[in-house]
């Protein structure tokens, strides 16, 4: 017969060493408490046992065990191994369902106040795990689910405030107001249903990501004057701008404002819309025709810039005097594809900035581009026409008026990397 460990080393005469005997007692051993803590029928003093003296992969089967009684997974909470808490937080989660009178109040309180201890557990991976198997419950203690909804971590809170129907408008509310990361704005968009006025908190956060998930959310009710400000807004943030138009609760009046900014291709997709007015849907062919008239003229006009830009920096002519001299003209994409040869950034980006009508990020682009105050100045005035209030003027009539570090941070926001030093 084969032999296996402990046992392969051992010789085919002769007596067993000491060392092997402890060997085989240790593995045996291992063997027997796996086993017991797995089995349902092992009994609470056999469980208990074993969760406070077996190793850490016998306390994570005894945590995973159902028959496991409420003290023992009560004190599994405190564990010091993850997995065993991770474990228990399943079964835990997964208990709470059947949780009801016929259990004694003792082990409802115990079940209730290890299902309180999982939820502050200092690993993220705990209260991630809890968070995901309880977010459907409705009898699960609702501080519970609030805590979870409030974590700090977003893959803690996102399944709680996507899915936990304990959750209220105004909780909702309160930690949109509380200025969380657009992640955690996304998972309360996506929420079926979503009323009113969670939808009005999460327009008026302005969070792009988080709005765009609205629009597209069935289920979510948005009152006419939220969607009128989107529409509004949707002009200079394009993500917003299919999702908004595939909305079946626009107004005509809304559709023709949209279609007054959209492209062809969106014009189209509104075109095709089974619940168009006579009159709506020949305002709509009129401003189709004339965004594939402006297509092939912005095709043009950016072949041209194009052609410009390619020949001045052949010329090593691609500098502030280029850039000024545009900007003056009024040619947009030549100033756009010259900042973005020389910031060493896509002309996405460079869109991206001077569509925000914001005059920091363009101050920032200019400054990178290693051009001079007064270029970023003439680009604000006369390719972004930024109103007098919104300008931002020199410092000292010459200097850049943010620090480096200012800048890099607007810049950070367009997903531009500083350079490196």
């Amino acid at each position: 017969m084969k032999k296996s460990a402990p046992y392969r080393d051992l010789p085919e005469q002769g007596g067993l060493s000491p060392r092997h005997a402890l060997d085989i007692l240790e593995i045996r051993a291992r063997e027997t408490q796996s086993y017991l803590a797995q089995r349902t029928d092992a009994g609470d003093a056999v469980l208990q046992y074993l969760a406070e003296h077996g190793a850490p992969a016998t306390r994570a089967a005894v945590a995973a065990n159902v028959a496991a009684p409420a003290a023992v997974n009560r004190f599994l909470a405190e564990d010091d191994d993850e997995n065993v808490r991770v474990e228990l937080a399943v079964k835990i989660a997964r208990l709470m369902p059947g949780l009801d009178a016929q259990h004694s109040a003792h082990i409802i309180a115990l079940t209730i106040e290890t299902l309180e201890f999982l939820a502050t557990d200092s690993a993220t991976r705990v209260r991630a795990v809890l968070a995901e198997e309880i977010k459907h419950l409705t009898n699960v203690p609702r501080d519970i689910v609030l805590a979870l909804a409030r974590d700090l971590e977003q893959i803690v809170a996102m399944p709680v405030l996507e899915y936990s129907p304990l959750l209220s408008d105004a909780d909702l509310i309160e930690i949109i107001a509380c200025g969380q990361v657009r992640e955690v704005l996304v998972a309360v968009a996506r929420r079926r249903p979503l009323s009113e006025n969670v939808s009005a908190c999460l327009v008026q956060s302005l969070d792009v990501p988080a709005v765009a998930a609205l629009l597209v959310n069935p289920d979510a009710k948005i009152r006419k004057e939220t969607l009128e400000r989107v529409v509004s807004e949707a002009e200079e943030i394009e993500s917003w701008q299919l999702p908004l138009a595939l909305r079946a609760d626009l107004s005509a009046r809304a559709i023709r404002r949209i279609a007054g900014f959209v492209g062809a291709a969106i014009i189209e997709r509104l075109a095709a819309r089974h619940d168009l007015a006579p009159a709506t849907r020949t305002h709509l062919n009129r401003q189709l025709r004339l965004r594939l008239e402006e297509k092939t003229d912005a095709v043009e006009a950016a072949a041209a810039a194009a052609g410009n830009v390619a020949k001045a920096k052949a010329g090593h002519s691609l500098n502030g005097n280029f850039v000024e001299d545009a900007a003056l003209a009024g040619h947009r994409e030549s100033v756009i594809l010259a900042l973005a040869e020389l910031a060493l950034v896509p002309a996405a980006n460079v869109r991206r900035i001077l569509a925000s009508g914001r005059a920091k990020p363009l101050v920032a682009l200019v400054w990178r581009a290693k051009l001079s105050m007064r270029v970023a100045f003439k680009i604000q005035t006369f390719v972004m026409k930024l109103p007098g209030h919104a300008l931002l003027p020199a410092r000292d009539g010459v200097g850049f008026p943010l620090t480096p570090e200012e800048m890099n941070r607007q810049l950070s926001c367009f997903d531009i990397q500083e350079l490196p030093r």
